[in-house]
């Protein structure tokens, strides 16, 4: 984790990686949670056995929506910022589900720092986080994220 002094601190690194999170498995437990939690019950991530003899991923796989869901995890691993109280989601600039993750593959997150802008007793920034999985060249996710974190 990286730790910031300040709000400015963390502007600094505008343009630059903020670093790259630890392993998250994937399994089918946190993908039938999320359907649970979500309503969304489509068979290619919760019905094991069909996903086997009909997806053409042969196996069930992640909701794209869980894989975005995780950047929150992730950035709280990657960065803390001293003195700011709240940070509040704005949004998404711009979001590609690039290859799907399949139940118990491993993601990680990689942020980047893209843009960066202070404002009165805050600052929003735009972080883009690609989450990786272990073992491909293709990402699962890459988005663009509005935050604006509050002194």
């Amino acid at each position: 984790m990286s730790r910031y002094d300040t709000i400015d601190a963390l502007l600094e690194r505008t343009g630059q990686q903020l670093g790259t999170t630890g392993w998250h498995l994937i399994d089918q437990a946190r993908i039938n949670a999320f359907a649970d939690a979500t309503g969304d019950q489509q068979w290619i991530h919760v019905d094991e056995k069909r996903a086997a003899a009909e997806s053409p991923f042969g196996t069930t796989i992640a909701h794209g929506m869980l894989t975005l869901s995780l950047c929150a995890t992730f950035l709280s691993e990657l960065v803390e910022v001293d003195g700011v109280r709240l940070v509040i989601n704005a949004g998404l600039n711009k979001v590609r589900m690039r290859a799907p993750v399949p139940v118990d593959a491993r993601v990680r997150g990689v942020a980047t720092l893209l843009e960066g802008r202070r404002m009165a007793a805050a600052c929003r920034v735009v972080v883009q986080m690609r989450v990786e999985i272990e073992g491909e060249t293709k990402p699962a996710c890459v988005a663009d994220w509005v935050l604006v974190f509050n002194e």
